[in-house]
């Protein structure tokens, strides 16, 4: 397993956050009281969704952005 450095301002922070929640729903959900098991499942999602292209559509826009966060502009 790596990690990345990821900036708190990017986007790329709440991918990782949905890829997280994604394991979580999906691997992760219950008690994993075995540091080796944790290690064998988080390992077995990776590799599914690496080997599967697993992706995330991202469709949040600069317009969006600019649209939600208006009332903070000044």
């Amino acid at each position: 397993m790596e990690f990345n450095y990821t900036p708190k301002h990017a986007s790329w922070l709440n991918i990782a956050e949905i890829e997280i929640n994604v394991m979580d729903i999906v691997c992760t959900k219950r008690r994993i009281g075995n540091k080796n098991l944790l290690i064998k499942e988080t390992k077995a999602f990776c590799d599914y969704r690496n080997e599967n292209n697993c992706k995330i559509s991202w469709n949040f826009t600069k317009g969006d952005a600019d649209e939600k966060l208006s009332k903070h502009y000044t």
